[in-house]
């Protein structure tokens, strides 16, 4: 297994092989690390599948990371003469459940913006909300990558999840693409290079220019970490302030939906379909392999389908 770790150097992203790593050593190790390689049977290996799935100690995906690695490497076993058969090739992928996706309203996008207008990651939530951008691919963005006059941001650069590193192009070979920008996302980035440019002469002597959009005040990259922090940190405070008015007296909309960052992009990639964007414009935007993404958004926005009954229903009985 660690020949087989050492060889994917080569071949896949650090981040991923860390993750790998992780897999490897804390939960396909332990378990199926004393079985002699000759006499592993598929129930050996099913039956980690159903330990880790039982402890809740796994999600869904990375079980089936699990099943990748422990596949790919005994296929890898057999090439070498290491083995006369695949256990693992015996056995049924692990199905991954689908989790409930959380978006928002356009309604309560608008109301977290507001509430971030003065805070330096304002510029990451917006972009998030109206480009449907990934995190890292915002993150990595660089001032060369923005053309103002025409209204685009090119992806040619994320950063990594520990917030260390870049790594050249993006998540997939799709999602190395040109964004087109609405002309108030655009002024607003315009404002925030203004913004940066002051910042860059304010702390000259230790300021280390990557040339990217969103950084600290000394130039460097944005944690992930931090990111995700302030976001939490800013839907708690809407909440909470919201229940200060209700103490008050005061009638008050609900409070904001808790929802993860990358939720952002869920919320965007809703607001297209409301809009009634095509599937392949949709897959473009979003970095998409594949059209068939947004069938995991068809029971989102409930919504969107009573539109749908309503034009069916002027066009079958008339306006009358």
């Amino acid at each position: 297994m660690q020949t087989f770790l050492n060889d994917k150097k080569m071949n896949v992203k650090p981040q991923t092989l860390k993750n790998y790593e992780s897999l490897v050593n804390n939960h396909i190790l332990p378990v199926l690390g004393s079985i002699d390689l000759a006499k592993m049977t598929p129930r050996d290996i099913q039956n980690l599948y159903n330990s880790v799935h039982e402890s809740g100690r796994l999600s869904d995906e990375n079980i089936q990371k699990c099943h990748t690695i422990i596949n790919e490497s005994m296929k890898k076993a057999l090439t070498w003469d290491m083995i006369n058969k695949n256990p693992a090739a015996l056995i049924d992928r692990p199905k991954a459940r689908k989790k409930e996706m959380q978006v928002w309203s356009l309604e309560e996008a608008k109301q977290f913006l507001d509430a971030t207008v003065r805070d330096r990651l304002h510029i990451v939530f917006l972009l998030a909300l109206t480009t449907g951008m990934r995190q890292g691919e915002i993150l990595g963005l660089r001032w060369k990558d923005v053309d103002f006059q025409n209204r685009i941001v090119s992806i040619t650069q994320i950063l990594n999840h520990d917030g260390k590193g870049f790594d050249v192009g993006a998540k997939t070979l799709s999602g190395q693409r040109p964004i087109r920008v609405d002309k108030e996302t655009m002024d607003a980035l315009a404002k925030h290079q203004k913004k940066s440019r002051e910042e860059r002469m304010k702390y000259a002597d230790v300021y280390q220019d990557h040339g990217l959009v969103i950084s600290t005040r000394f130039g460097g990259p944005v944690s992930p970490r931090n990111v995700n922090r302030t976001f939490e940190r800013i839907v708690i405070g809407i909440n909470e302030r919201l229940e200060e008015r209700r103490k008050a007296g005061e009638v008050v909309e609900d409070d904001l939906k808790k929802i993860r960052f990358h939720d952002l992009r869920h919320t965007h990639v809703t607001m297209l379909i409301k809009n009634r964007e095509t599937p392949q414009a949709i897959a473009e935007r979003l970095g998409w392999s594949d059209t068939r993404m947004i069938d995991n958004y068809a029971h989102i926005r409930p919504d969107i389908q009573e539109d749908v009954a309503d034009s069916f229903g002027k066009a079958f009985y008339g306006s009358n």
